[in-house]
């Protein structure tokens, strides 16, 4: 089994923009610059020969390059139940196109379906029974972060290996868009 996820990189000088931000929550494990990505569809645990398949069907994935902003802050989970601190993107047609596609290549490839709505963001830390204040705190500081347009013209299959410190993720494949 290889847990993998379709994602697209976050440049190293929006990255290190980002690393500014992780403080302000006790506790909170924030993100290797390495770790930071926009999620365009996570697939989870699956077989080999499925992942082979699911490379198979993400060749296939066609679209033309775009840029992508990040804006905003959040968090997810409630009071005691938060779980991770975000930076957010944009709406953008053409991102939330990629993840469709996405999403089309895993159906293809016999994956279930995602049954949660596509909400593309930046992970910046996971959580463990934050204090929902400091979480509030930090979302109000950072809720007007801004990035400069981000040129995408690829995205790429990761997989993920579980650590002492946490996640580490590895390029499996790239595909290129255009």
């Amino acid at each position: 089994m290889i847990r993998l996820f379709a994602a697209l990189a976050v440049p190293d000088d929006i990255g290190i923009a980002l690393r500014a931000r992780q403080s302000g929550v006790g506790g909170a494990k924030w993100r290797p610059l390495e770790a930071l990505h926009v999620t365009l569809r996570f697939f989870g645990d699956i077989r080999e020969d499925v992942a082979h398949d699911l490379d198979a069907e993400l060749t296939r994935v066609s679209g033309k390059p775009f840029a992508i902003e990040l804006a905003g802050a959040g968090s997810f989970g409630e009071g005691a139940e938060i779980d991770a601190v975000w930076a957010g993107v944009a709406e953008n047609p053409a991102l939330s196109r990629l993840a469709e596609a996405c999403e089309a290549a895993a159906r293809r490839a016999g994956l279930k379906p995602e049954k949660r709505r596509y909400r593309p963001h930046v992970t910046l830390a996971y959580t463990r029974r934050p204090d929902p204040v400091e979480v509030a705190r930090w979302v109000q500081a950072n809720n007007l972060l801004k990035s400069p347009p981000i040129a995408i013209d690829r995205f790429g299959l990761y997989s993920s290996h579980q650590g002492r410190e946490g996640s580490h993720y590895r390029l499996e494949a790239e595909y290129p868009l255009g």
